[in-house]
């Protein structure tokens, strides 16, 4: 009974030693993450007089831009997009490591067979297997295992962050396609009427009706527009090569991607916003694994300084010939040992506060990317209402200027105004429409910011 009493005391001394901070990050992650959550999104209800439905669609990015078209470029980037593919695999190696981690778990058995021929003894032959298995009586490699298994989450998220990210993209560059369609469009009719201009003013030049300086006016905005023209020509193609990249595939005979020059329909994903808290975020996600993960290793450090227990049986033969050695009469032994580290200068001490070192520092990085998070959401719903403003604006002024334009072309007509003021009118109504274009590109491009803010995933 001393004894026992006395291996108590000792192992009651051990795990003092091996004790560390009762601070739980995980926890606390958690906690700030659905406060903070909460919060903003009632802060952005308000904010926007939005209304918190039962609602939860959109469930998915892709259900923001509802393109069949687009879903086929989708589907290809997700197979064959050379940073998706890396990611995928990054995956399959945690998974490797994991099984690395958990083999540590089970029992290891191996086996010999040698020969040896000497003067002495001449001919012999040893054959031996032994089976080994440490007990995990501290939960120690059991720990190691969990956080190899909060790697592979942590992975699987990462994975998903790159096929949301990848998904946006290819949506961003279906917009740049249409909006460079239509600038191209723009400045083509743009062109179109400066040309009509500038034979107007030559035949009116040629008769004497006209200015020299009238006439070098014309030519100067309608070369100076072929020039733009020619430039988003260009932006155009490689906006289209762009989209092909993204899918990881090229070939001299692959065909163009048609987009509609007209914008598509993009959700507002604040429409509904009962169950887009943030929480489905990867980046979030994974950092809070890693957390997880690094709380286990911390926990494994600190149990590496108490004692390990391990038992190992073996079974030997030594004969004169191969045949005999092959365990036809036996030696078989059993041994359990207990080891315990006493002196290593301070290394498993050190370990046991790096490791935990590590647990809070990922904390922090946890709370770096959720305040971020916040402020993405904040500053992509501020943008919606903004940009929606310069919509409504520029669709005005739009208006506006195409009246100026109608009216400038029957005055100069009528030789109340010179060509000047008519290009002056003209260049402006077209800025105008320039303009606008641009407005809704970005407000479609914000819309897929906040879903993304919002942890708006892809379907898997």
């Amino acid at each position: 009974m001393f004894r026992y009493s006395i291996l108590t005391l000792m192992l009651s001394g051990l795990l003092g030693c091996a004790s560390h901070s009762d601070t739980n990050y995980a926890s606390q992650a958690s906690e700030t993450q659905s406060s903070t959550i909460e919060q903003v999104i009632q802060k952005v209800s308000v904010e926007r007089n939005l209304t918190i439905t039962e609602q939860t669609e959109p469930n998915y990015l892709t259900d923001l831009v509802n393109i069949p078209e687009l879903e086929q470029y989708l589907k290809v980037a997700f197979e064959n997009n050379p940073s998706l593919q890396q990611s995928v695999l990054a995956l399959k190696i945690a998974g490797a490591e994991q099984g690395v981690t958990g083999a540590d778990r089970l029992p290891s058995v191996t086996a010999s067979f040698s020969g040896e021929n000497s003067e002495a003894n001449g001919e012999q032959y040893n054959a031996d297997l032994t089976a080994s298995w440490e007990l995990d009586l501290w939960q120690k490699v059991a720990d190691s295992n969990s956080a190899a298994l909060k790697d592979i989450a942590a992975t699987q998220a990462n994975l998903d962050s790159a096929r949301d990210l990848l998904s946006a993209s290819i949506m961003r560059a279906w917009l740049e396609i249409s909006v460079n369609q239509q600038l191209l469009e723009i400045e083509q009719r743009r062109l179109e009427i400066l040309d009509n201009n500038e034979s107007l003013v030559l035949d009116r030049y040629q008769v004497g009706l006209g200015s020299l300086e009238e006439l070098d006016n014309a030519k100067t905005s309608a070369a100076s527009t072929r020039a733009t023209v020619a430039q988003y020509q260009e932006n155009l193609q490689q906006s289209k090569r762009g989209l092909l990249l993204l899918t990881g595939q090229w070939s001299k005979d692959t065909a163009a991607p048609e987009v509609s020059s007209d914008f598509p329909e993009v959700i507002n994903p604040l429409d509904n916003l009962s169950m887009q808290d943030m929480s489905g975020r990867p980046d979030l996600r994974q950092a809070f694994y890693n957390i997880e993960a690094d709380t286990y290793r911390s926990d494994a450090a600190y149990k590496a300084m108490l004692p390990s227990f391990s038992i190992s049986a073996s079974l030997s033969d030594l004969a004169d010939n191969p045949s005999d050695a092959l365990f036809s009469d036996p030696l078989w032994a059993i041994l359990g040992q207990v080891s315990a580290p006493l002196f290593q200068g301070g290394k498993l001490k050190s370990e046991a506060e790096v490791a935990e070192l590590t647990m809070e520092q990922s904390y922090w990085a946890y709370q770096e990317i959720l305040l971020n998070a916040v402020n993405e959401v904040e500053n992509a719903t501020g943008q919606e209402y903004a940009l929606s403003l310069q919509q409504q604006h520029l669709s005005t002024a739009l208006t506006s200027a195409k009246r100026s334009v109608d009216s400038y072309e029957q005055k100069y007509r009528e030789g109340l105004v010179d060509i000047l003021d008519l290009l002056s009118v003209q260049q402006q109504a077209y800025d105008t429409e320039a303009q606008l274009v641009n407005a809704t590109y970005q407000r479609l491009l914000n819309r897929i910011d906040l879903g993304l803010a919002l942890g708006l995933g892809v379907s898997a």
